[in-house]
């Protein structure tokens, strides 16, 4: 059970002596002429392990509405904040400061606020006894203190649910994995399990079904919390502007995919064997962001992408599975959100969060079956462009007018994943939503990563000289020749950013350079041939691909030995 220190204090009175451990302190109603309580905290420590914890923090404001806040605290013990969401949060020593950030720095007269951090400690784990708002005491010192429980808050999820837990790690690729030459540096990783037809959810061709991951988490989570990784993954017409990814249902078999793909797979789910496991599902990779950027006039368009947005069936499709897997109070929903080089554009940003809404709220689907969103997921986005900016110029020439950038306002994954959740937010998801970044080949290491800018002589030059990605094109999707392993699996990297994961895993192919017949109803795609001279969907640009890989899902030794030659961070 998590401990929570509801506090209150009168800005004349105090408005009584105790605080209530597990559940919220009653806000007593002030005597005539005595003023009202100015503000609440709710410091709710939501997870603790014998090293870390997370904590959740509510701030309601009884006073006058504000256009900025600013919450303190101290501590009593060591407790260091490592990161934080949602607000900048700032220590010197005991004292901790938490500031609005740019998106929410209105506070209502009666409004609330909320963010969040995850802390060190060693030792106890004091819980602080007093909080001001704006330099306004908040609360009753009641000296209670004590240890927060460790596990999840009883009343739901927790709020990260990567924060002090393991991440399972899926024997079968594994085994791969340390059969490679060297592949034991990387082995013990964990990646996510992908469910890409009805037939994986048992098992397909001698494949570890559903519940045999499941079965395999539990063994290895011990007494320990478990993060398993899901990849839901076969709406009707699936992917309908790449063929590697097509699957196996048709534009119009949305009853089929309810009852015999999301049904099976919730009623695994809500198995109580599993209630202990935290299982983070992520919802129908590539196709809402499809239907934004590959329909109707624009000169990427397929008639197989304008079939799918006049049907509805992905917006359906995934409303029905949020509300079947999100009524599973354990499951932890996390929306497919393309990456920066997809939906980074202005004409493509505001609408997919738009769009993203309409299908959280269909089919019985609320935005509160919606824990947050992954990017980049399967894809090649460098996570950070260090060496050039979206604001830089050169010579009077802004970087967004370069080839490579060509108008984006984002250059990489991670400034994108922040301002696309602060996008989510204002059309109305939940403020604590979180989101992922796939970094499983996004980091492009090895001699041709650059040490600094590029030469100024252009802004061309200096963009191409400078930036990590070396796709010959963003657009380029399929199996990157010099692509290389990202930053290793880790919660709460930054800030609003759940985790960095392993979501696609390293060595599984992303699509075949020429034709092969399957019977996994995939196709094949131009784009993963390495001889293709492109589209508009890559400025008819060489594909960068691979060549010799097999079909999508499949072993691709020679990508797998690649992408740990040229990691970054190094192996």
């Amino acid at each position: 059970m998590s401990r929570t220190r509801t506090a209150l204090l009168a800005s004349l009175v105090l408005l009584g002596s105790a605080t209530t451990t597990g559940t919220a302190a009653a806000v007593v109603a002030p005597e005539p002429g005595i003023a009202a309580v100015p503000c609440t905290v709710d410091y709710k420590v939501q997870n603790q392990w014998d090293t870390g914890f997370t904590t959740a923090v509510t701030v309601t404001n009884n006073s006058a509405a504000k256009s900025s806040w600013s919450v303190k605290w101290s501590y009593a013990g060591n407790q260091k904040v490592t990161s934080g969401w949602n607000a900048r949060i700032t220590q010197s020593g005991t004292a901790v400061t938490a500031a609005n950030e740019s998106y929410n720095g209105t506070l209502a007269s009666g409004g609330s606020v909320s963010f969040g951090f995850n802390a060190s400690y060693s030792g106890t784990n004091a819980l602080p006894t007093s909080f001001t708002l704006d330099g306004v005491t908040c609360n009753v010192d009641d000296g209670g203190g004590g240890d927060p429980d460790p596990g999840p808050d009883p009343s739901g999820r927790v709020d990260n649910p990567y924060a002090g837990a393991k991440v399972y790690v899926n024997p079968e690729w594994s085994a791969k994995a340390a059969a490679e030459p060297g592949g034991s540096r990387i082995s013990n990783q964990p990646t996510g399990v992908w469910l890409d037809r009805i037939a994986a959810i048992d098992g397909a061709g001698g494949s570890m079904g559903l519940r045999a991951h499941l079965d395999a988490a539990l063994a290895q989570k011990g007494s320990n919390e478990e993060v398993v990784q899901l990849v839901v993954y076969d709406l009707p017409g699936r992917d309908c502007a790449a063929l590697a990814s097509n699957g196996e249902l048709g534009p119009t078999e949305i009853d089929k995919y309810k009852t015999q793909f999301i049904d099976p797979i919730a009623a695994i789910l809500s198995d109580s064997k599993y209630a202990s496991l935290r299982i983070v599902t992520t919802i129908e990779i590539d196709s809402l962001p499809n239907l934004v950027t590959n329909t109707g006039s624009r000169a990427t368009a397929t008639p197989q992408c304008d079939t799918m947005q006049a049907n509805g069936n992905y917006v359906k499709g995934v409303g029905y599975a949020l509300a079947k897997l999100g009524a599973i109070p354990n499951v932890y929903n996390y929306i497919d959100a393309g990456h920066h080089g997809w939906l980074g554009w202005d004409d493509n940003f505001g609408p997919s969060a738009t769009l993203f809404k309409q299908a959280a709220t269909s089919e019985g689907a609320t935005v509160d079956d919606v824990h947050g969103f992954i990017t980049n997921t399967a894809n090649y986005s460098a996570l950070k462009e260090n060496n050039f900016t979206v604001n830089d110029s050169v010579n009077g020439t802004t970087v967004r007018q370069s080839k490579w950038v060509d108008w984006n306002r984002y250059v990489d994954e991670l400034s994108y994943a922040q301002a696309f959740r602060n996008q989510l937010v204002s059309v109305g998801f939940n403020s604590g939503i979180g989101m992922l970044i796939d970094t499983s080949r996004n980091g492009w290491g090895g001699s041709a990563r650059p040490t600094g800018p590029g030469a100024t002589t252009s802004v061309d030059t200096y963009v191409d000289g400078g930036r990590y990605d070396r796709r010959i094109h963003i657009g380029n999707w399929c199996n990157q020749s010099g692509a290389g392993l990202g930053e290793r699996p880790q919660a709460a990297p930054a800030t609003g950013i759940d985790a960095y994961v392993w979501m696609k895993p390293p060595g599984e192919s992303d699509g075949s350079s020429s034709a092969i017949s399957n019977d996994e109803g995939k196709g094949f795609d131009r784009m993963c041939d390495p001889t293709y001279t492109g589209n508009a969907r890559n400025g008819n640009n060489l594909s960068g691909a691979l060549p010799n890989a097999p079909l999508s899902g499949h072993w691709f030794s020679a990508q797998f030995q690649q992408l740990m030659a040229n990691a970054y961070p190094a192996l």
